[in-house]
Formats: C-alpha cells, sequence, structure tokens
C-alpha cells in the first residue's frame, strides 16, 4: 500500500503540467457545485426568514365557542419543558374591534392583540422594527403599525377608542409606531400587554393562542406531534406554519430539486473527467507498470498505484474547488445587490453542505479510478516488455 501510494505521487509529480489541468477540471465543477448549492440554500435560508422568520411557527388555538385557553401559563411551562427544539414561546389573546382617532368620525377594522412584550418581541422582533415611539410600559397604551398610522394620520400620544362588537369601549394612547415588513399587518394589528386586550373584551385572564418558534423550522411536524401528546388536550387545535405555506414548500422543493440535479451532473462530469484521464495514463505508464511487474510487483499493488492517483487527484480537486466556490459565492453577494444595497441572496454557508459535497467528491474521484486500476491489474510485463 505504502509503495503504491509513493508510485502514484511520483506519476502525478512526474506529469505535472497534466495533473495541474485534471485538477484545475476537477476543481471547476466542484466549484460550480459548491456555488450553486450555496446559493440555492442562501435562497431558501432568505424565504424562510423572510416567511416564517419573524412569526409563529407552531400555534395553539382553541376549540372551545369563547376561543379560550385557561391556564395558559402552565401550558407554556411544560412546552417549554417538554421539547429543547422550542426556543420561543408566547401567550397571545386577539379579537376583531374597530378603532377611532379622537376627535374624528370614521372608524378603521383592526386586529387587538395583547402579549407579554418581552416574550413577543423573540418571534416578531417589535422593538426592533420600531419606526418611531417606544413599546407600551403601562396599561392602556398601544403601538399601531405604519400603513394604519398613514391612512389615519395617527401621531404619537394620540388617544384611540376601540370598539368591540360586544359594544364595549376603550380609550387608549398611542406610544409608537412598528414597520413588520408586510403591509396586511401594519394595517391591521393594535398591539398592547396581555391585561388591556383582556380587560377590554371581558376575557379574565385567559389567552386565545400560544405561538412558537422552534430551532429548525423543518422539524415542526415531530414538534408538533410531541408538544400534543404532551399537553393531551382535546380542546386544543395545533397547526404549524407548512399548513399555511405551501406555495412556499412547493418552492422550496423545486430548489432542492434542482440542486441536486446539478451536483449529480457535476459528479458525473468529475467522474467521467478522471476515468477517461487515468485510462490514457494507463497507456502512458504501461511500459513502466510491466517493468514493475517484471521486478515483483503484484497486480492488486498495480491496481492501487491508479486508486491512489484518482484518490489523490479528487482531494486536490476538491480543496480548490470548495475554495473557488465560495470565493465566487461570496463575491457574488457583494457585487449582486438590491437597490437599497443589501445583498440580492444572503451569504448562508452550510458547513454540513460543504463537509457533504467535499466527501461525496472524493469518493467520486476514487471511484473513477476503479477502471483504469482494473485495466494496469490486466497488464502482462511479458507482453509490455516484448513489444516495447
Amino acid at each position: 500500500m505504502r509503495l503504491a501510494f509513493k508510485i502514484a505521487m511520483r506519476f502525478l509529480k512526474y506529469s505535472k503540467v497534466q495533473t495541474m489541468l485534471i485538477i484545475l477540471g476537477i476543481a471547476i465543477g466542484v466549484s460550480v457545485q459548491v456555488f450553486i448549492g450555496t446559493l440555492i440554500r442562501g435562497v431558501q435560508n432568505n424565504l424562510v426568514n423572510k416567511t416564517i422568520g419573524s412569526s409563529s411557527q407552531i400555534t395553539i388555538t382553541s376549540k372551545n365557542d369563547d376561543k379560550a385557553i385557561a391556564s395558559w401559563e402552565n401550558k407554556v411551562a411544560k412546552i417549554k419543558e417538554i421539547h429543547d427544539e422550542v426556543k420561543n414561546v408566547s401567550a397571545v389573546i386577539d379579537f376583531s374591534a374597530f378603532v377611532k382617532i379622537y376627535g374624528r368620525t370614521k372608524t378603521y377594522p383592526i386586529l387587538l392583540r395583547g402579549f407579554n412584550f418581552k416574550n413577543a418581541d423573540l418571534i416578531y422582533k417589535v422593538n426592533d422594527n420600531l419606526i418611531d415611539g417606544k413599546e407600551p410600559e403601562f396599561d392602556n397604551e398601544v403601538l399601531m403599525g405604519t400603513d394604519l398610522q398613514k391612512e389615519t394620520d395617527a401621531k404619537l400620544g394620540d388617544c384611540i377608542t376601540i370598539f368591540t362588537p360586544q359594544g364595549v369601549k376603550k380609550d387608549v394612547i398611542i406610544t409608537g409606531f412598528y414597520d413588520l415588513k408586510s403591509a396586511s399587518i401594519n394595517k391591521s394589528w393594535i398591539l398592547t400587554n396581555m391585561k388591556t386586550a383582556q380587560n377590554v373584551f371581558n376575557f379574565g385572564d385567559k389567552a386565545t393562542s400560544i405561538e412558537m418558534q422552534v430551532k429548525d423550522a423543518f422539524k415542526v411536524d415531530n414538534i408538533l406531534m410531541d408538544v400534543k401528546y404532551k399537553l393531551k388536550d382535546n380542546s386544543l387545535k395545533i397547526t404549524n406554519w407548512k399548513e399555511a405555506n405551501s406555495s412556499l414548500l412547493s418552492a422550496l422543493s423545486g430548489h432542492n430539486a434542482s440542486s441536486i440535479m446539478i451536483q449529480v451532473f457535476v459528479l458525473i462530469s468529475v467522474i467521467l473527467g478522471i476515468t477517461s484521464t487515468l485510462a490514457i495514463t494507463v497507456i502512458q505508464k504501461s511500459k513502466q507498470i510491466g517493468i514493475l511487474k517484471a521486478m515483483g510487483i503484484k497486480d492488486g499493488t498495480s491496481s492501487f498505484i491508479f486508486l491512489f492517483e484518482g484518490m489523490l487527484l479528487g482531494v486536490m480537486g476538491t480543496t480548490v474547488g470548495i475554495f473557488l466556490g465560495l470565493c465566487w459565492t461570496y463575491f457574488f453577494t457583494k457585487f449582486a445587490l438590491n437597490p437599497d444595497g443589501t445583498p440580492l441572496i444572503p451569504l448562508y454557508i452550510s458547513y454540513k453542505f460543504i463537509a457533504f459535497s467535499a466527501l461525496v467528491d472524493i469518493i467520486s474521484g476514487s471511484i473513477a479510478a476503479i477502471v483504469p486500476a482494473r485495466n494496469s491489474s490486466k497488464l502482462n510485463p511479458i507482453d509490455i516488455i516484448k513489444n516495447g
């Protein structure tokens, strides 16, 4: 084995130009694989973040007519204990209502949402998306979205009246304006603390939903089943983001399929390139192989020479290819920009993908050497020396 490895190294060093061209060919193929794969993963990550990155990924609601979830604190505590994949949990109370700016007659339909801002910020990033003002510190204070602000011409400190379908009126003060990057949300959500929302709807110490985010958004199905099993409450309905985002899942599946196809074609080109090159090398080195066999080298050892060549070419080509692919990806994110200067596709490097691609490419390079290796084992030293 050691002798075969040394001979393989000598063969590669002897034909330096040929070796460099083979490595370059492999590197270009691998770099395309890494570049496309990394970009597709960046697109997927960006799509997921924009769609569900700042929203609930698993939502618990009540099947009861009053939509009430009693003892929600115990349920939240139990959810945090039963599954370490759940990273953020927030109880919410929300109902439809109407709002009117003080001194005006026109009313606007809204969804009043009350929650603990400390917990909700981990999901919705409300504080990070405040355009003006601050989050409510006391009861009867609210936040308004920028789209509703423009429509109502509301200002900080304005007093607004909330009307419920049950005929309840509640005056509240605007302490800030937010922009959650969704026109429908910015136009309809009025945010406040839980106590204020509970008082407006005479709901007592109850919630209408429990929202949560998980570490891996694509594992929500299993996590949902675990949460459902542990809570064991038939009055609760548990849903996940996939049910409302079938089009997004379809797009992600298409991206995955295209990524796999690209990688398969790249691997085929790498395998064919190494196989054809080493096959020619067997012919070129047939005289040396014949002499080595005449000196006592066994057929198995001669085969390992070309197996090692394929492996070495795969390792070197893959290493250079990964470096080039990452460089191309980095420069692409620097030059392909949106009008606001942000990257068109954010840089997202998956080390698992890089490691898996490297392993597959190296193994492919080794497999590509099997045919030339078998051909070298069949060489007859007497015929080779006799025929020159």
